[in-house]
């Protein structure tokens, strides 16, 4: 089972991790509601995990021009 990370705006590849022994709880997610976990979180059919996650460029993009956050695909 691998973990990858994506940019959840600008769908850039952030990394992944490939141990199959690493835990949600290591990883962090366990906090996340259920909500969060569904719009975080995609499962796919060979036991892969992609994680949404803001990269830098788009985090700064959308520190100084707040607005982007209005538009549903602000940064593609």
């Amino acid at each position: 089972m691998a973990i990858h990370y994506v940019c959840r705006h600008c769908r850039t590849f952030l990394g992944s991790i490939g141990r199959s022994d690493i835990t949600e709880m290591q990883l962090g997610l366990q906090s996340l509601t259920p909500a969060e976990r569904r719009d975080i979180i995609a499962y796919d059919s060979d036991g892969e995990i992609t994680v949404k996650v803001t990269c830098d460029y788009c985090k700064q993009a959308l520190d100084n021009n707040p607005e982007l956050s209005l538009l549903a695909s602000p940064l593609q």
